[in-house]
């Protein structure tokens, strides 16, 4: 079976009215099930009821977004068909032996099992195998995708092993070529020296973009745009005017690169406890400024970053969300795992410092996170982004990045799972055991297709919900892709590394490098459990 040949057995013809029908089956069965669950006490005491009911839904809208996909064609159409199928199939495992619980009969569902009797089986789910579909991309994000797709392959690819092996930095040629392409603008508007032209594609370039880079590698391709990113969103939604001029040409040009300084040791996903204070405190000359103390932790970039993004709490009788504010922190460039820096700058000769240790990690390597402490340490109040108004609503602004990083980091998922795709079938294709190439079993052609099955849908969803942010919607569908995706980059990448046998767990092939730095993708940018209990339950529950 060659990589356009589709299998001799006959498959059924795609059936999207079904589909559909069935996406409502499903779609009605969350719902009555979401009722459920604001009724016996809501996501902070029905918590396995909660989580259990994010992933649902975030399947269910996944299939929805793959309904227009599915009228390109015939391939197209039995790509939503077969996700249809996976996602009633799923939906009924986790409804299966816990009706009392989501308040549901499993009954209703028996009316879905002809689609998945037609559109589950092995020949259909093989049909994918070497068949993964078209993306489907407008003429000017297919020059996007294959603009930095070259990139990715010429400047990312050779070097990602040895970055990943030795621990090392990001190379600084790759930042120097990621500007010269605008690959930091692609979010700052065109009003302040970025690509950004607003509109219905203005966050579609930043997820091709991102899915090629990652596809490369995810330490020191896709991820080097993240931070920007977030800091460029708080700006554009917050910022005064003088703090964009100032800034997003910088952030646009990598002129300034940054890093993101939230998370604290006590304090992850939970920002309403952050600790680290913003103090008012005259500078040099009098200059009306903060000084910072206190710890931040997973700093990704920290070493490299020129300024960190850092949000702190400027109200120290205010509790939770409400007394923190986020700024802009200059530092000097570090690099290597470790840093400590100095800075004389306050009435009275007092010292500031910030030291930063980096945190070893299995994967994601080349941008290395850290733990970064702050002492005294002298920001002006011009870089408190919104100034005097802006105080007290860091949360706020902190999130408007946040939202679109979970965006970005589905589109990191989706170019891990390409790479392991990729690889997986280019090894069964030239691996003969037992006297067949590892692809002629059925077993594997399964496989092989299920990735591409869930790629090709996560990357529609993906495709959809920027164009929903871009209207200013999509708030909750963002953190609905990134649950999704993020956990199915971990089966297909376990099950790429699987396909190569012994050569799968070996540092020689790429899909060991692969399947470690997909295990990261469910606990940043928003644990799974927390973003699906405290961001998508809640907000499916009215909370």
């Amino acid at each position: 079976m060659t990589s356009t040949e589709a299998p001799a057995t006959a498959l059924p013809a795609p059936d999207l009215t079904a589909a559909a029908n069935v996406i409502d089956l499903a779609h009605d069965v969350v719902s009555a099930a979401v009722r459920q669950l604001g009724a016996t006490g809501g996501p902070d005491v029905q918590q396995v009821l909660a989580y259990d009911l994010a992933h649902a839904s975030a399947q269910v809208e996944t299939a929805r977004a793959l309904l227009d996909y599915g009228t390109k064609g015939e391939l197209e159409g039995l790509i939503t068909c077969a996700f249809t199928a996976e996602m009633v199939h799923d939906l009924i495992t986790r409804l299966c032996g816990r009706e009392e619980l989501w308040g549901v009969e499993l009954a209703p569902m028996r009316a879905a099992h002809p689609f998945l009797a037609t559109y589950r089986t092995p020949e259909v789910i093989a049909s994918f195998a070497a068949r993964p579909g078209p993306r489907h991309l407008d003429s000017d994000f297919e020059m996007v995708q294959d603009t930095f797709r070259a990139f990715a392959e010429r400047e990312i690819k050779p070097r990602a092993e040895h970055v990943h092996r030795d621990n090392l930095d990001v190379p600084e040629e790759l930042i120097t070529g990621l500007a010269e392409m605008g690959a930091f603008g692609l979010s700052v508007p065109a009003a302040y020296e970025g690509f950004s032209e607003g509109g219905d594609g203005e966050y579609m370039g930043m997820v091709v973009a991102t899915e090629e880079l990652s596809r490369g590698s995810l330490g020191i391709g896709g991820s080097l745009i993240t931070r920007p990113e977030i800091l460029t969103r708080a700006l554009v939604k917050g910022g005064t005017e003088a703090q964009k001029q100032t800034w997003l040409p910088k952030l646009a040009s990598a002129e300034v690169m940054a890093a993101v300084a939230v998370t604290e040791p006590d304090y992850g996903s939970d920002v309403a406890g952050l600790k680290v204070t913003a103090t008012e405190t005259d500078g040099p000359g009098g200059e009306a400024g903060f000084v910072i103390n206190g710890v931040k932790t997973w700093c990704t970039f920290g070493a490299r970053a020129d300024v960190l993004m850092l949000l702190a709490r400027t109200e120290p009788n205010e509790k939770g969300h409400r007394g923190l504010s986020l700024f802009i922190v200059p530092k000097p460039r570090g690099e290597g795992h470790g840093f400590e820096f100095t800075q004389e700058t306050l009435p009275g000769g007092t010292t500031g410092k910030m030291e930063g240790r980096a945190i070893d990690t299995i994967g994601y390597r080349g941008m290395h996170s850290y733990e970064v402490a702050l002492e005294d340490w002298w920001v002006p109040a011009t870089n408190l982004i919104g100034g005097a108004e802006g105080r007290g609503k860091g949360f706020y602004y902190q999130m408007e990045g946040f939202e679109n990083g979970r965006l970005q980091t589905a589109a990191r998922a989706l170019g891990v799972m390409q790479a392991a795709y990729e690889a997986a079938l280019t090894y069964a294709q030239d691996r003969t055991v037992f006297g067949s190439a590892v692809l002629d079993y059925q077993l594997t052609q399964v496989k092989l297709g299920r990735m591409a099955l869930l790629i090709q849908a996560g990357r529609q969803f993906a495709y959809a919900v920027a164009k929903m942010m871009a209207k200013g919607e999509g708030a909750v569908e963002a953190s609905m892709v990134k649950a999704y995706v993020c956990k199915a980059a971990e089966w297909v990448t376990r099950e790429a590394m699987q396909i190569h046998g012994g050569y799968g767990y070996a540092e020689e092939y790429s899909v060991s490098r692969l399947f470690v730095d997909a295990r990261v993708l469910s606990i940043f940018e928003g644990a799974d459990e927390t973003l699906c209990l405290k961001v998508i339950a809640r907000r499916l529950d009215g909370r």
